[in-house]
């Protein structure tokens, strides 16, 4: 599918997010605004709003994409998983918990939704995946944050990887759709192919593709929206 996007006024969005994220002053339309340097990594995210496209009567439509850079590399995973995983877990630094740690929650709903909350997102062994209900109860699958799956033979740190380099495009009632593209630790080019991937990817998820989209902003967590799409 072609790209519809403006390459040049999207270059120039990015440079005045960089901008602004970097404390610089940017002009926007005719008033100039001030940016101001944060403590942390701010994200860069890409808002998109929809057109002709009736939520009620209109099939709802779900994808999901690899980006070719992490867009926010600092989300925290949990694995849930077997001996085997748990100490690779441990090898590779990451969170994990055993079937015996998860019988502890003893599926206590508000222990399972406090644990839903401390990460964004789960991986579970391929041999544990169907135990998970059993042992937690719906809290996972309701928080939105059900367990991808780890075969036995997959790189762990591949596939953490792998789920943080990817975004989600789930149509639900509303007509506007949010999805992470990057952060300021990004360099420039790789901020604008993410933006132009995910677009691109997002078009053709739509019945009339371009057509059912409205407008793309992309901004950073702190800095005003830029329109690239109209």
């Amino acid at each position: 599918m072609s790209n519809k996007l403006n390459s040049q006024l999207l270059a120039r969005a990015v440079d005045d997010i960089f901008a602004y994220a970097n404390g610089e002053t940017i002009k926007k339309g005719s008033e100039e605004i001030k940016g101001k340097k944060r403590k942390f990594t701010e994200t860069i995210e890409c808002q998109i709003s929809l057109k002709n496209y009736d939520p009620q009567r209109d099939k709802r439509f779900s994808g999901t994409f690899r980006l070719p850079t992490i867009p926010r590399p600092n989300i925290k995973c949990c694995v849930l998983g077997n001996a085997a995983h748990c100490e690779q877990a441990d090898r590779i630094g990451v969170d994990k918990m055993s079937v015996e740690d998860l019988k502890k929650l003893n599926k206590n709903k508000k222990l399972v939704k406090k644990l839903a909350k401390k990460y964004d997102f789960f991986l579970a062994s391929d041999n544990m995946v169907k135990q998970i209900p059993r042992l937690l109860g719906p809290g996972l699958t309701k928080a939105g944050k059900f367990p991808t799956v780890l075969p036995s033979g997959d790189d762990m740190q591949e596939k953490i990887d792998e789920v943080k380099a990817t975004i989600k495009f789930q149509m639900k009632k509303v007509m506007c759709l949010n999805v992470s593209v990057g952060n300021m630790d990004m360099e420039k080019q790789e901020v604008i192919v993410n933006v132009q991937l995910a677009a691109n990817f997002l078009a053709s998820l739509l019945k009339k593709n371009w057509q059912n989209i409205n407008g793309i902003f992309i901004k950073s967590t702190m800095g005003p929206a830029q329109q690239i799409f109209f």
